[in-house]
């Protein structure tokens, strides 16, 4: 007994070593790609790169607006602020302390002092870097600074691990803005991303999202000081726009369920742009089996990202995808940020959440769903464009990669769970 309780200590033992060996090895290797990677981004400015002007469609009671260029947004958002009678309501993950930063937080502060009502979330982890009297504001601002870490004592809780990845722009009842970008000058001119201005009935589904994620984590933050934020709001339902949020806290996690069902009804075309493709095994093989039934399945992602590390987990899906017949462009010289699709032309969704486990299954997220065949026809337009400044992958240039990138790639799968 005792041979046979020291052999299988030992086994364990060796079982232990290994996968501590092999955590370390993805560690060490993620960590160096990272450092090498910023080495080689330092000084380097993204090359331009081509864009659709703003273009607006009418959907049900009130209009669309697309933007895939960061100044034309900020000059709309900030003249919706500086036009604000009654309500401001600005949500942001990242929220840089630089020019564009600080002409948002000047535009803020102006609004609540002419009387405005004016609520900010940003979250607080992806602002570290951000310098601290930056996030000093006046109190007639109300001000909510998602926490670095929202668990307290639950740390077993993984309800409350999320981060708030969302982008939200409500002024009064009259216009609303969601999408990919954050606030930043290097997002203005840097950077493709794409992001929507709604007016009409979608506008109140947009002001409840703001308002029950405020008043979901507001007694952090002002305890019970401060009353719950309360919308008049109308309850009629616009059938061809709706709004879908990933909350974390109440293990809600539609985003996912939305695109696996477009797709999955798909006969014609998906195109879809992802700055971060991740994806679970059952949405590879929706879109695997969306190619095989001769759908126009086209996958658009960054030659690049900021991400270098969640590229190269990314580029372990490419293999079977291809294979399946799907289309991958690989978008050049510049960091495409934008999280949209489009199908059949008359489906499309813009929003903040990448397709990957963090923003499918993690974070606070929200995706505006939109059935209109010209909304649909500018995105298609708008691929296009992107497809123009983009390389297409083929089959015969995946198989014939490095042996070195095969290896990283194989080290590194292991980490897809995690993000």
């Amino acid at each position: 007994m005792t041979s046979i309780g020291s052999t299988s200590a030992k086994v364990l033992s060796l079982l232990r070593r290994a996968l501590l060996t092999i955590v370390g090895v993805q560690l060490v290797l993620a960590i160096g790609l990272t450092l090498v990677d910023s080495y080689r981004r330092r000084g380097k400015k993204p090359k331009p790169f081509p864009t659709t002007k703003p273009a607006t469609v009418d959907v049900g009671g009130g209009s669309i607006t697309t933007y895939t260029f960061g100044m034309d947004l900020y000059d709309d958002m900030l003249a919706a602020i500086e036009g604000a009678k009654k309500q401001v309501l600005f949500e942001t993950y990242i929220w840089k302390g630089d020019e564009i930063g600080e002409r948002f937080k000047a535009a803020l502060i102006a609004a609540s002092e002419r009387g405005v009502d004016v609520y900010c979330i940003y979250d607080g982890f992806a602002n570290l870097v951000v310098p601290p009297s930056f996030k000093r504001f006046p109190t007639g601002l109300k001000v909510l600074r998602y926490p670095i870490y929202n668990a307290g004592l639950r740390f077993y809780d993984l309800r409350r691990y999320g981060r708030d990845h969302r982008k939200i722009l409500v002024v009064d009842d009259e216009v609303g803005f969601v999408g990919g970008y954050n606030i930043g000058s290097a997002y203005a001119t840097e950077w493709r991303d794409t992001h929507v201005r709604i007016t009409g009935p979608g506008v109140w589904d947009l002001k409840r999202a703001f308002a029950d994620f405020w008043n979901l984590h507001r007694r952090k933050r002002f305890r019970t000081s401060e009353r719950p934020l309360l919308l008049e709001t109308a309850s009629t339902w616009e059938p061809r726009i709706r709004f879908h949020r990933n909350v974390p806290r109440l293990w809600m996690f539609p985003i996912r369920s939305m695109y696996l069902e477009a797709i999955n009804r798909a006969t014609q075309n998906v195109w879809m742009t992802h700055a971060y493709f991740i994806p679970d095994q059952d949405f590879v093989d929706a879109l695997k089996e969306a190619a095989t039934r001769g759908v126009d399945v086209r996958l658009l992602v960054p030659h690049k990202s900021n991400h270098i590390v969640a590229d190269w987990i990314s580029r372990g899906y490419f293999a079977q995808l291809l294979d399946a017949g799907v289309r991958i462009f690989r978008f050049k010289d510049a960091m495409v940020h934008a999280k949209t699709s489009t199908i059949d032309g008359s489906w499309t969704t813009v929003g903040t959440a990448n397709i990957d486990r963090l923003s499918l299954q993690g974070n606070y997220e929200i995706n505006v769903e939109i059935i209109d065949d010209q909304l649909a026809d500018t995105l298609e337009r708008i691929f296009r464009t992107d497809q123009s400044n983009s390389m297409e992958l083929t089959i015969g240039e995946w198989e014939a990669r490095d042996l070195h990138r095969k290896f990283t790639e194989a080290i590194l799968a292991p980490l897809r769970p995690l993000l």
